[in-house]
């Protein structure tokens, strides 16, 4: 059954799983890349003399347990201590249920992709992981221009993103106010038999797409025939083949990382490289 929103709140309510450290991945990557533009980062709207205003991180979609948007401000102010999150969710009931997790940096509120934040204050960051996998494909693209246009300019980052349960595969579109950036697949490479197996973690702007003809299949096709002419280095570890199969697939793709990441089991890649054809 579906709960009804409150006439501001966009969106549907999901299905709400969660689990603990589930997105660790995904906020690694986030922490790590997006470094700089927290450390520098000045809220949008701040005037002088209008107090210290931290940036502001927003878990969209939190699901029925707070976890992720706890975990999500404990990694982000290893970044930056000052850094404030805000869990948002469109089911009241479980905007009620995380109140008692709120604490300094730390708060829930009752929302959609309107991302009502007190003060109109504007996100260095909306992380919506497991989120719009379950919309329809063509409510994608109108759904990202929404949250784009929520962040403060021009740094902010938009990451729409899939993962396990466990939080053994993600792959995720990182996006900007001027639109989508680049794609992550992330994963444990001990748990991976070939790189296509990302496949089923696709987000909605690409899963339907993993078929002949569409430059996601064809990515992933090229990624597993990497991997299985590095074969030989998995004596040495699935690490070192990772990497092999990565450093092959860069002369091909616009790899956008480097080997740092790849060791992390990760390669991001641009995403016009890998855009559904046709949008």
């Amino acid at each position: 059954m579906t709960a009804r929103p409150t006439p501001r709140s966009v969106g549907n309510v999901t299905r709400g799983t969660t689990s603990p450290n589930r997105l660790r991945r995904m906020d690694r990557w986030i922490a790590a890349v997006h470094a700089p533009v927290l450390r520098r980062s000045v809220p949008d709207g701040s005037r002088p003399g209008s107090g210290h205003r931290p940036p502001v991180a927003v878990d969209l979609g939190f699901g029925s347990a707070p976890w992720t948007a706890v975990e999500l401000m404990q990694r982000l102010r290893k970044v930056r201590a000052d850094v404030r999150v805000v869990g948002v969710e469109i089911d009241p009931e479980r905007v009620a249920n995380a109140r008692p997790y709120e604490r300094d940096g730390l708060s829930f509120v009752r929302g959609g992709f309107e991302v009502p934040l007190p003060g109109g204050a504007r996100p260095v960051l909306i992380r919506a992981a497991n989120v719009l996998r379950q919309y329809e494909e063509a409510e994608v693209a109108p759904v990202w221009a929404r949250l784009c246009e929520r962040l403060a300019t021009p740094d902010g980052l938009l990451i729409d993103g899939t993962c396990d349960e466990i939080g053994r595969r993600h792959v995720w579109v990182a996006l900007g106010p001027e639109g989508a950036r680049t794609v992550t697949f992330a994963t444990r490479l001990a748990s991976l038999t070939v790189p296509s197996d990302l496949a089923e973690r696709l987000p909605k702007a690409l899963i339907h797409r993993n078929v002949p003809g569409e430059p996601v299949h064809a990515f992933l096709r090229d990624f597993d025939r990497a991997w299985a002419t590095a074969a030989p280095y998995g004596a040495l570890s699935a690490r070192q083949r990772w990497i092999r199969a990565v450093r092959a697939l860069a002369g091909e793709w616009p790899v956008r990382d480097g080997p740092h990441r790849w060791r992390q089991g990760e390669v991001t890649v641009g995403w016009r490289a890998l855009a559904p054809r046709g949008g």
